[in-house]
């Protein structure tokens, strides 16, 4: 069975940067996904799901309410976009990476089966995960944390530095205790 390690923390604290830095430092050894923002002029719009080996495509927005089945506040959820790059991604870092990298177990992505079983896969592998997760209650996400051999940690602007070199050393202990 693998480690997991799962960040949470307030919205916009950080949680997506320090992935994108694990994704940037531990290079090609690393598969999975990150969400971003899609800004206008008007602010946030959505949010475009980004795999780490370059494949995107916008996952949520402002305009698709009532045309996509799934919604999360003001939001329309393109279910079908996370199922086709973001559970490919998990499955293919599963393949194929030392790491398994996702931003972000949250309540847009929650409601795709396939990316619920893509992370029930990794736990039963020896791969390390490392996710974002949301931080509000939610009985799959509450159940995912209590799992065996997860590790739960709290980002908070005060450590946010300091947080990508401890998160480097849990790879580097986890790998060699494998």
């Amino acid at each position: 069975m693998g480690s997991v390690l799962l960040i949470t923390g307030r919205p916009g604290v950080g949680k997506t940067t320090l992935i994108r830095q694990v994704a940037e430092a531990l290079g090609d050894r690393a598969g999975g996904f990150y969400t971003e923002e899609i800004r206008g002029p008007q602010g946030r719009l959505g949010f475009r799901l980004v795999t780490l080996d370059g494949r995107a495509a916008p996952f949520a927005h402002v305009d698709w309410v009532g045309r996509v089945p799934y919604r999360v506040g003001r939001y329309g959820v393109d279910v079908e976009v996370l199922d086709r790059l973001g559970v490919a991604a998990i499955r293919e870092a599963l393949a194929g990476k030392e790491v398994v990298l996702v931003d972000e177990i949250g309540k847009m992505e929650l409601f795709s089966r396939a990316f619920r079983e893509a992370l029930e896969a990794v736990v039963a592998s020896p791969r390390p995960l490392i996710a974002t997760i949301l931080r509000s209650p939610h009985p799959w996400a509450d159940a995912f944390k209590r799992r065996p051999g997860v590790e739960l940690w709290e980002l908070i602007p005060a450590q946010r530095e300091a947080l990508l070199a401890r998160t480097l050393l849990w790879i580097q202990r986890v790998r060699s205790s494998a």
